[in-house]
């Protein structure tokens, strides 16, 4: 050993005395003094500090406490049936009514009996009645703990869960078909961002010597780090908004700030309650939501990606300008031999007009002249011409941040797919394709597949005039920033003055004779500029889809919304994306909307 060590020094004396002291801290260590030519016996130590850390709160932007750590009671039941449930009413002051439904969201499945035993969560009132009357029922265990508590409903796939409370709803999961994809992907911000929430236990590493005296240190101390609150961008009035007006329909609603990426509602419908997951006493709805055939528990806006519709026609008429296969002037007939149109329309003898009018044909010729222009280079290799066409086309299409992860800090985001010219080879089994086959890209339909997120992210890049800021839910760390990559300006391939040239047309389509122009909100003052779409469905209702922003020339919100089988975006989705414009800029909603508000809420509570 003294040969080693004198031949590599003390920087080896180091090494030896990290890996003795990872492999048997408590142990003895012989140690060679560096001015010594006898062994020193050390042992190295590994001492805890007894700080426990508490987790960090979650709050939105207005710093209202959404998530937090506090002690819950719960009255835990017999596992032997019978049980006096009436006669629990009356301990507990609930009515007959109340005593059925909560016996029945608490039971791990519909139809389970009360033998199975279950766990029910009480206020401060009804343990004082239980406390009170704890010799009549001794039967009854009441049970403190700290738990993660939620302090509104709203934001559930946003927020998601602890991981070590929801272990019910992790076995649960694993019995039903659709257990292993919920298990993966519902943790949501306590999730994503549990190192920091967690913080971290103090650890000191001293060496000692047989009489106990500190003779420094075998490893680097840890310090000890309080849990991180969270701050959010969401704000959970919007929120709860929001959720109001997507209710049990199937879709997804985001609304973001496009000057900063902050993500400022979040909604995947159907919507559920934040606590359902973690709450001891809601395994029957639990299981409800693992076996709905609407799939709740699918966070929609992050991890399902759909065909845009009509409008994926703003980022092809901005490609389309880019490249000079149109300007801004530019007009095209209705030949609806080409493609049908379901607007009744004067011909759009310009790109505002196309876009005001969303006509199909208008934008099959667009999409045309990028795809079957024929470069010098090429000559008249028509075959190679749409090749390259199609990978420069999907080249400008991607920097919208298409067909990749955004980056979001939610985890297992989905990328979405733009095709490619080799997909269109083999699935064609052909490299002689024409854009005849190909054509539904040009109305955002076909292969191209986008996320919530990414049409948020592209309503907000139109608005931005071509960048962005990846889209984010956490705006501060504790007393820090977001995370940095959040703070990075992303350009597009774009001009901003092929940005500004669509804002025209978008403020047309709210406009009258628009296809929006019922969801307009210039009687407040403000100027939408927005973009309809039908997403053709050929299992059932089309799919409603509406992008858009506010105020136009300065835009303050974007917002995309996605209704599945919400029939036209013009008439499902586009009021629910102004009304949360309007509530986020003004606060409240004008009394000329307020029938649409009741009805599309109603709606909603009934699907």
């Amino acid at each position: 050993m003294r040969t080693v060590i004198s031949k590599w020094g003390n920087s080896l004396v180091a090494l030896l005395l990290a890996l003795t002291a990872c492999s048997s801290p408590d142990q003895p260590t012989d140690i060679p003094g560096a001015s010594q030519d006898v062994s020193i016996r050390y042992t190295a130590k590994r001492v805890i500090l007894p700080d426990l850390p508490q987790r960090g709160r979650i709050l939105d932007r207005h710093d209202s406490v959404l998530v937090d750590t506090r002690s819950q009671f719960l009255l835990k039941l017999p596992r032997r049936y019978p049980l006096d449930t009436l006669a629990l009413g009356v301990l507990l002051g609930w009515d007959s009514t109340t005593v059925r439904r909560r016996m029945a969201e608490a039971l791990p499945y519909p139809g389970a009996h009360p033998s199975a035993g279950v766990q029910l969560r009480l206020t401060t009132a009804e343990v004082a009645r239980v406390r009170q009357d704890s010799a009549a029922w001794p039967t009854l265990a009441l049970i403190q703990r700290r738990q993660r508590i939620y302090t509104s409903p709203a934001g559930a796939p946003a927020l998601g869960y602890l991981y070590a409370e929801a272990q019910p709803f992790l076995r649960q999961a694993r019995r039903t078909s659709r257990g292993r994809f919920y298990r993966l992907r519902n943790g949501g911000l306590e999730t994503y961002y549990n190192g920091l929430l967690n913080g971290h236990r103090g650890y000191l590493h001293p060496l000692l010597d047989k009489q106990g005296r500190q003779h420094g240190s075998w490893a680097k101390d840890t310090l000890f780090q309080q849990g991180q609150d969270l701050h959010l961008t969401l704000d959970v009035k919007l929120q709860a908004y929001a959720e109001k007006l997507m209710g049990g329909r199937k879709g997804y609603l985001v609304a973001l700030d496009p000057r900063t990426g902050e993500i400022l509602a979040y909604v995947s419908a159907p919507v559920y309650p934040a606590s359902t997951i973690t709450a001891p006493d809601q395994a029957g709805i639990r299981a409800e939501l693992l076996e709905h055939e609407d799939m709740p528990l699918l966070n929609r806006p992050a991890m399902l990606a759909n065909p845009p519709g009509s409008v994926f026609k703003l980022v092809n008429a901005a490609v389309a300008l880019q490249l000079g296969a149109i300007t801004p002037a530019t007009g095209f007939r209705c030949d609806q031999t080409l493609v049908s149109c379901v607007h009744d329309h004067p011909k759009a003898k310009t790109l505002t007009a196309g876009l005001k009018y969303s006509c199909n044909p208008y934008f099959y010729q667009v999409m045309q002249n990028v795809i079957n222009h024929v470069p010098d280079s090429l000559a008249q290799d028509t075959v190679a011409a749409r090749h390259l066409n199609l990978a420069q086309w999907r080249r400008y299409v991607r920097s919208f941040g298409l067909d990749s992860v955004l980056g979001v800090d939610l985890p297992r985001e989905a990328p979405g797919f733009l095709p490619t010219p080799a997909y269109y080879d083999k699935a064609r089994r052909t490299r002689r394709w024409t854009y005849r086959s190909i054509y539904s890209l040009s109305i955002g339909q076909g292969e191209i597949n986008l996320t919530g997120l990414q049409m948020a992210n592209m309503a907000a890049i139109v608005a931005n005039r071509g960048w962005y800021y990846t889209p984010h839910l956490v705006r501060r760390v504790g007393e820090h920033g977001p995370l940095p990559r959040f703070t990075v300006k992303h350009h597009t391939l774009i001009d901003s003055a092929h940005f500004a040239a669509l804002i025209p047309g978008m403020v047309a389509v709210m406009q009258r004779g628009g296809t929006a122009d019922a969801s307009s909100l210039a009687d407040v003052g403000i100027t939408v500029a927005g973009k309809t779409g039908t997403v053709q469905n050929d299992e059932g209702d089309d799919h409603a889809a509406f992008v858009g922003f506010a105020p136009a020339t300065n835009p303050k919100i974007a917002v995309a919304v996605y209704l599945e089988n919400g029939g036209f975006g013009a008439t499902a989705a586009a009021p629910c994306a102004v009304m949360v414009m309007e509530k986020h800029l003004r606060g409240y909603i004008a009394p000329k909307r307020k029938h649409w508000e009741r009805r599309i809420i109603n709606r909603a509570k009934q699907d």
